[in-house]
């Protein structure tokens, strides 16, 4: 049999270039009368495909990937820089561009992604991050470290953010609300232990120590050194969280009264995580993540974590912290009836700070009693307090209070603000440091263009 000729596989080609599997079947029903086989355009994934596009072309110029670029680009990074020892005509392998790795981060952070080893996939199958990474090698550890290993860099960052949508005319803060939120900690119910629980767990994490030690120094080719080096980390992490959680106890015990603090319970895996009355109703492991909220721009102005579920004196130090930050006191600040306390009220209204409170009375016990009346007891600050949220404007002023900072809430849980996959007290500030950033960028995107007349 003579072989084909070129216009014979020409042919051939053609009609099965968009051809795959078994094609469509051999009959159809149709209303009309039959024609012949349907004849279709099918996927063939076995093709091969040259494309040929720069990384740049990856995402439109208007895409938000690039105004974070942008901003970072902006950021006084030189703390980072300095730290970096591979130097050119010098030793050492060159390390990942620090603005690449911030970025990341604060595009994560907008788009709700949490998880560094989310990110590392991402960088790899997502065109912004793609476009981001700029074809940079990256890995997970990477990503995770550095998210949390610079609280003062990314403190600093939030400050001086704040200072100059100031300086722009895009934040007053004449009027400032304050909120916390509970988030659920990394760690179990079941890890939190009484005293006699953690002291025993630390005896035998100690001998566990010991005794490797002592392993390796009779016979050092006993085991494969990797594996025992490995076996002693482990246990001296382990002793180490033990300890912390038994150096953290007095502190909790000090919250119970005095004929149950032996039935305080700290945690062996996260001991700054406390137990907490959640949104739900239910009780779990959690830190208490308060935001300050400048109330014309939604921009958040103040950051701290706290190990208490109450937010019991809690608004003199953010008020504080705000002052610091800016500058500046806020005449007004918005907070719900948990921060309301008497001691509370009278050191921000003090003539030093001038910070007129705006918080809810509580409803007397007995009905008769006008809740806006001044007490005997009462202070002139905690008076005046009392008349003033009996007054309409006083009530239309506490209505932001919602709209300001629990829709800031609202958008830090939308991004993923609901449940922590780092441990630690300074941890979980760097990433509630994030979330404000993120938060602070995109009012900062939204500010602008209305200044402007832009969309």
């Amino acid at each position: 049999m003579s072989p084909p000729s070129d216009r014979a596989r020409t042919q051939t080609k053609q009609s099965t270039l968009f051809e795959a599997g078994d094609g469509p079947p051999s009959e159809v029903n149709a209303s009309g009368p039959r024609r012949g086989r349907p004849r279709l355009r099918t996927a063939n994934r076995t093709q091969i495909v040259f494309r040929a596009a720069p990384l740049d072309a990856l995402i439109p110029d208007d895409h938000p990937a690039r105004a974070v670029w942008d901003y970072v680009e902006g950021l006084d990074l030189s703390a980072l820089y300095g730290r970096i020892k591979a130097v050119e005509h010098g030793p050492g392998r060159a390390p990942i561009d620090p603005r690449i790795l911030m970025a990341l981060w604060l595009y994560a952070t907008i788009e709700g992604i949490g998880s560094a080893r989310h990110l590392d996939k991402l960088c790899g199958a997502h065109a912004a991050f793609q476009w981001l990474v700029g074809d940079v090698a990256i890995n997970y550890h990477t990503l995770s470290d550095f998210r949390t290993d610079h609280v003062e860099l990314l403190d600093d960052m939030l400050t001086r953010g704040v200072a100059a949508l100031m300086a722009e005319g895009l934040v007053d803060l004449n009027r400032v609300a304050q909120d916390g939120m509970r988030v659920r900690a990394s760690a179990g119910a079941a890890s939190f232990r009484r005293r006699p629980t953690l002291e025993e767990a630390l005896a035998q994490a100690e001998a566990q120590v010991e005794a490797l030690c002592a392993e390796l120094e009779d016979d050092p080719a006993a085991s494969d050194r990797r594996e025992a080096g490995a076996r002693q980390r482990t246990a001296r992490e382990r002793a180490e969280r033990v300890r912390a959680a038994l150096g953290r106890l007095p502190e909790l015990e000090a919250r119970k009264k005095a004929g149950e603090r032996d039935q305080a319970r700290c945690s062996t895996t996260d001991a700054d995580a406390t137990v907490m009355k959640m949104g739900d109703g239910g009780f779990r492991p959690a830190y208490n993540v308060q935001f300050a909220t400048d109330a014309g721009s939604q921009v958040i102005t103040g950051v701290a974590v706290i190990t208490s579920g109450s937010d019991a004196g809690q608004m003199a130090p953010m008020v504080e912290q705000v002052e610091e930050r800016t500058g500046k006191v806020p005449p007004e600040w918005l907070v719900d009836g948990g921060f309301a306390q008497h001691d509370q009220i009278e050191t921000v209204s003090a003539p030093g700070t001038g910070c007129t409170v705006y918080a809810p009375v509580p409803k007397p016990k007995d009905p008769k009693v006008d809740r806006y009346a001044a007490k005997p007891g009462d202070s002139p600050a905690v008076a005046a307090w009392r008349e003033r949220m009996g007054t309409d404007q006083a009530k239309a002023i506490y209505k932001e209070r919602a709209a300001t900072a629990e829709c800031v809430n609202a958008q830090a849980r939308n991004r993923g603000l609901v449940r922590l996959l780092v441990r630690g007290l300074v941890k979980v500030k760097a990433i509630a440091l994030w979330y404000a950033l993120a938060q602070n960028l995109m009012c900062a995107m939204r500010l602008r263009a209305a200044s402007t007349g832009g969309t």
